[in-house]
């Protein structure tokens, strides 16, 4: 731990923090805190800032180093460690490297830290605290300390209470507001835990209607524990629960290995032996008396309120020290809400239904196919089926994939957020419904896309289809609910609005992509639109938006050839036939693209802009340097670049020059056309000076690969060869790559094989010549974007930054992209297609 790597680290910190200041979830999880014991650890500020970990400590005559190192003496002991090794080689060979690496561990013989009593005392329970967030939109969080759910894992109280008073189907807390008009989401459980204490959150989501509301909503979940109570903890909630469980544990996917051994890691620390690979997931014990404690326990007496809303803007009077969060408290007694729930309305709360989507039959189809890549079952004007049955993970799930291509769809602004507002609309018919789905393992997506909507189901196969001959029941059969039209249309106002306090790396992303992409919207324009949109505007766009479409569908897992093409052939019949069809077959010339604005070699181009939050202090910065259209030999070489360039980026930017905590170096594939960028965010640096950086970074990197040894470039090529042959670790995840080469209209199914064969040739001196083509500061074939956002710190550089710059700059991005020739696009060459 030397003086410069404690300095350093300091500042990291630092600029995590400063990351942290404009976010609501940070801001209000640290109001929960300060709102609570001050003697009590949970009180404390969580991540630290240049000032607690350098200013302070200075003030009092403490060196943080000294410190740093007295802490790592009183509590590194491998007696609290625990260790998980994940590996193909033999057990003898394991316990020998663990003994090389890690015997120098002393076993010091320490205590675990725990922290006994309780962070909130009489005084900070029963309060209702007002508070302003940064971003639009009202949200109730209603908290109670309770016993610590880990301490009775096997009876699972937590896990019991938040799946009801989370539930969304008919009769639930959710259903009931979201029929009122008063909430657009609700989730229920454990937060905040560990072994000595914890907290039950419910968080809710609330419409401008809702937030008038407040205390009839609070009395309506009061009312609903109080239902809990009278019905008594019930065996058949818990049988059902438990079964649920112990079908995903026992048809879990397979996770990426560090994923795994850190969850188990963890595990360690709170569990027997024999429950270290189960850890909570199996509730086994059906124990009443135990959920009634918790339950018990989430009483008026008891409750903590937090209420955050920009309404609240000038009535306050308090600020929290770490993040500057405006707040007021107010005391509530349990006879008020005892009131509330009186006067809130009586409307028809119960118990869910037995859920009719938990999977009976897991039973895995004897599949004669043994294919190795995607097949074209079947193409027509109306649809394609690609087909890949499950040769590889053996579990008794599915994924399906609907994309509606629809040229009216993204024809316009108004179209795009039409589209969108359909896309929300249907997910929120069919919610009460399609949630039984989604608690037995089975999930559903609809999204809008820049040609149309994409529907996605993917689970356990047994109940798969009547999931999704619901879907597309509730597309073809659309009505527009006014009253729901405009819940949803003040959700994606707020939403569009928020985009300006997204993370300023955000900010410089979209205007890439925006730049980039040749059928794209810009944001602004839709959010002028969309105010204007009424119902009426929907209930009309939907036919014409369906009144051509073509429909790619991709189907994989325990599925049989047969029953994917009559899932699609339901869906032609439900879209394409009949005699007045909802759909017609796109003609020739409609059939989407996804053309890619092309840069012109030997220049660089330059987009700066205002951050769009003034009070956002970071600075970021883009930086893109475009490559080739897709091709194995080009890939391979990029990606080798990405993969050398990455670790020294990260160290030389963030740990030695300090630019910024998010710092990142990234390839990037739009469409199939390749780059790579540099990512960086600063409140340090402005996006002119970290621009500069990026270029002196690459050409220390020209000088650490002239003296690259050939045994290091060889490592390199053989780390993305192991790279490229791992294999996918569940269906999600090989649907996605598949998907990915469908979409994009690339089609290499086999690429990773490929570029595996391409890797083997590549030579030294053939990286060499294509970093002196394509990347080099100066090269003749080079092609750059930077998007630079400057923070309120850093505009004032913007015109000095602009006089020295030697870029292109894009004034106007829509002038620009008329300007530039695009490349080819890989998709919709559909009369051309070889089957």
């Amino acid at each position: 731990m030397s003086a410069d790597a404690t300095t350093r680290e300091i500042k990291a910190v630092d600029s995590e923090n400063q990351k942290n200041l404009l976010s609501d979830a940070w801001r209000m999880n640290q109001l929960q805190k300060h709102l609570s014991d001050e003697s009590h650890p949970y009180h404390k500020f969580s991540t630290g800032n240049w000032d607690t970990l350098e200013v302070r400590p200075k003030a009092k005559g403490l060196d943080t180093r000294l410190e740093l190192i007295k802490f790592y003496e009183e509590n590194y002991s491998a007696n609290l460690m625990h260790l998980v090794i994940y590996a193909k080689e033999s057990l003898d060979k394991i316990q020998t490297l663990v003994e090389d690496k890690f015997q120098q561990i002393k076993n010091n013989d320490r205590c675990c830290l725990s922290f006994p009593g309780e962070p909130c005392s009489s005084e900070h329970l029963q309060l209702l605290v007002k508070t302003v967030p940064i971003k639009q939109g009202h949200r109730l969080k209603i908290i109670w300390p309770i016993t610590p759910g880990i301490l009775h894992y096997k009876e699972g109280p937590c896990r019991y209470l938040s799946h009801l008073i989370g539930h969304e189907g008919e009769g639930s807390l959710f259903y009931v507001l979201k029929t009122l008009g008063w909430a657009t989401g609700l989730g229920a459980g454990e937060g905040d835990w560990t072994r000595d204490f914890s907290f039950f959150k419910v968080s809710i989501d609330l419409t401008d209607a809702g937030h008038e509301h407040m205390q009839d909503i609070v009395g309506l979940l009061f009312k609903y524990i109080s239902l809990l109570q009278q019905t008594g903890v019930c065996k058949w909630i818990f049988d059902e629960l438990a079964a649920v469980c112990e079908t995903i544990f026992h048809y879990q996917d397979k996770t990426p290995p560090i994923d795994y051994v850190v969850k188990l890691s963890s595990n360690m620390e709170l569990y027997p032996p024999k429950d270290w690979l189960v850890g909570s997931s199996l509730p086994s014990k059906f124990t009443p008396s135990i959920i009634q404690m918790v339950l018990d326990q989430l009483s008026p007496s008891n409750v903590r309120i937090f209420w955050e809303s920009k309404k609240f803007e000038g009535q306050t009077e308090r600020v929290e020290p770490w993040y500057g969060t405006a707040y007021s408290v107010e005391n509530i007694t349990s006879l008020m809400i005892e009131e509330w729930m009186l006067s809130a309305p009586n409307e028809s709360l119960h118990l869910p239904a037995a859920n009719v989507f938990i999977p009976t039959d897991l039973s895995l189809k004897d599949s004669q196919e043994k294919v190795k890549f995607p097949v074209l079952l079947r193409k027509s004007s109306c649809s394609s089926i690609w087909y890949k049955p499950d040769t590889m993970f053996n579990t008794p799930k599915a994924y399906i994939k609907i994309d509606f291509s629809c040229p009216h769809a993204g024809s316009s602004p108004e179209a795009e957020v039409l589209t969108d507002i359909f896309t929300r609309l249907l997910m929120d018919y069919l919610n009460e419904y399609a949630y039984y789905a989604q608690v037995a393992g089975l999930y559903y997506g609809i999204t809008n896309t820049d040609s149309g909507f994409q529907v996605n189901v993917v689970g356990y196969n047994h109940k798969i289809r009547i999931l999704l001959e619901s879907v597309i029941e509730k597309i073809a059969k659309f009505k527009v609910n006014r009253d729901r039209f405009s819940v949803i249309k003040e959700m994606v106002i707020k939403e569009y609005e928020n985009f300006k306090f997204q993370q300023p790396y955000q900010q410089a992303m979209y205007y890439c992509s925006l730049i980039l992409q040749n059928q794209s919207w810009p944001l602004m324009e839709e959010l002028e639109v969309l105010p204007h949109l009424q119902a009426e505007d929907l209930a009309k766009f939907v036919p014409l938006m369906l009144s051509r479409a073509f429909l790619e569908c991709y189907i994989a897992g325990n599925m049989e050839r047969n029953e994917a093409d009559s899932i699609i052939e339901h869906i032609e019949d439900v879209f394409f036939k009949g005699p007045n069809p909802i759909c017609q077959p796109l003609f020739p010339s409609q059939h989407s693209t996804n053309r890619v604005v092309k840069l012109e070699m030997g220049k660089s181009y330059l987009y700066p802009t205002d951050g769009l939050n003034p009070l956002d202090d970071n600075s970021a910065l883009v930086h893109y340097i475009q490559v080739h259209r897709d091709d194995f030999m080009l890939n391979v070489k990029l990606q080798l670049f990405a993969l050398i360039a990455k670790q020294a980026a990260f160290h030389q930017l963030r740990s030695v020059e300090q630019l910024g905590y998010i710092t990142a170096l990234l390839p990037r594939n739009d469409s199939g056309i390749r780059g790579v960028q540099f990512i960086i965010q600063s409140t340090a640096k402005g996006p002119g000076h970290i621009d500069l950086r990026v270029e002196a970074f690459l050409k220390m990197f020209e000088t650490q690969l002239y003296e690259m040894t050939n045994d290091e470039f060889k490592n390199n090529v053989n780390a993305l060869i192991d790279m490229k042959l791992e294999k996918h670790k569940n269906l999600r995840e090989e649907s996605g790559f598949y998907w990915r080469e469908i979409y994009d209209g690339t089609l290499k199914f086999d690429r990773r094989e490929c570029e595996v064969a391409a890797i083997r040739q590549v030579k030294q001196q053939d990286f060499i010549d294509f970093f002196n083509e394509y990347i080099k500061v100066g090269a003749s074939h080079k092609k750059t974007l930077s998007i630079r956002v400057y923070g309120a710190p850093h505009s004032s550089e913007r015109a000095s930054d602009r006089s020295e710059s030697v870029s292109v700059e894009i004034e106007d991005i829509f002038s620009f992209k008329r300007s530039q020739s695009l490349y080819g696009s890989f998709k919709g060459g559909f009369v051309h297609m070889k089957l």
